[in-house]
């Protein structure tokens, strides 16, 4: 395949969409969908591509479900539902139809049931974390359970279904570093990587055994880059690990950085790449021409490809080609007609 449609969230009323050509390469605006008031995230259905979600970033804030059409247009909204809490920054569809959103300001979530994928149900219960501090910012489904990364708790809670759809509870946690906070997760042969925003590290330990396991955490590793600014404020962000193919057969680790300081780099912030076996190691920083990356997701053909965006600056939406195997990355394609961007899903609308 040549063409591919992607979606970007971000901090605006619109979703875009975008066609990367990978022959020529190059990376064309097609539309910007009108949502509701911040889609930052958006997430996919897990086996309807024709169907996508977004949260509303907002004070009290929501969650929001679209058709996709031709071009990667989207429909107004066919169902919204409140978040029940502050500034949700992350959604999860879950392969029990039922799609996960977590209020980062509020400290806790919801998973809520679909009727027809589109419509929400009213069958949810609100999930608070227990901590003084809570700042959840991610849920993944893993086999049974969701785990959710708690920025302020500095803990990963491990979310089980009680009883019926849209009913959950916490059987377990899995503590991390003191002051780190982990932001976003993903597993990999057992293996759970952790990018904490606070500390700027990756770390690697094996996944505790639910419900509430002990692990120690094998490997630490910084994500900033070399730099010799004299205000920098380093904040990880996302991270990606594609699964191995025969035109990538070895896993690399990808962290995005964001510099969130008074001085920047002329290069802009970075996309650090680490490989994981025999171990965690640090083998690339590569710069992005974009301030504050953030959002990053692979696509294209055997995940060739990966897709970043900044959340200030000008930089627009860049698509990287995964080289050297994986250990390295070339910008083929940038636009700058939207000049932040903060998520997205690949598709071929």
């Amino acid at each position: 395949m040549v063409n591919f449609t992607i979606l970007a969230g971000g901090y605006s009323t619109f979703v875009a969409s975008y066609l990367f050509n990978a022959a020529a390469p190059s990376l064309t605006l097609l539309a910007q969908s009108p949502t509701g008031a911040n889609p930052s995230w958006i997430s996919p259905h897990p086996t309807n591509a024709s169907i996508l979600y977004a949260v509303n970033e907002n004070s009290p804030g929501a969650l929001q479900a679209f058709t996709v059409g031709a071009q990667g247009v989207l429909s107004s909204a066919q169902g919204q539902i409140g978040s029940q809490g502050n500034s949700p920054a992350y959604a999860a569809a879950l392969s029990s139809g039922q799609v996960a959103v977590m209020n980062y300001d509020s400290g806790n979530g919801l998973i809520v049931p679909t009727t027809d994928a589109l419509g929400f149900s009213s069958a949810e219960s609100l999930i608070t974390f227990p901590a003084s501090v809570s700042h959840p910012h991610m849920a993944l489904q893993h086999e049974a359970e969701v785990l959710v990364p708690d920025l302020g708790a500095d803990t990963i809670w491990r979310l089980v279904e009680d009883g019926s759809p849209g009913v959950w509870k916490i059987q377990g946690q899995i503590p991390q570093p003191t002051g780190s906070g982990p932001r976003h997760i993903a597993i990999f042969n057992g293996t759970l990587y952790t990018v904490h925003e606070l500390a700027s590290t990756l770390t690697a330990q094996p996944l505790p055994a639910a419900p509430n396991g002990t692990s120690t955490i094998s490997t630490q590793l910084s994500t900033v880059p070399p730099n010799n600014l004299t205000a920098p404020m380093w904040a990880a962000a996302e991270i990606a690990i594609p699964p191995p193919t025969a035109a990538f057969p070895v896993a690399y680790v990808y962290v995005s950085n964001r510099n969130t300081g008074s001085t920047t780099d002329a290069r802009g912030d970075t996309i650090a790449i680490f490989k994981t076996s025999p171990e965690l190691e640090l083998v690339a920083q590569v710069y992005t021409g974009l301030q504050q990356v953030r959002g990053m997701q692979v696509g294209g053909e055997d995940g060739e490809f990966i897709v970043a965006g900044g959340v200030v600056g000008t930089g627009g939406v860049v698509v990287f080609r995964r080289t050297q195997g994986g250990a390295a990355l070339e910008e083929v394609a940038r636009n700058t007609d939207v000049p932040t961007r903060t998520s997205f899903v690949w598709g071929s609308w």
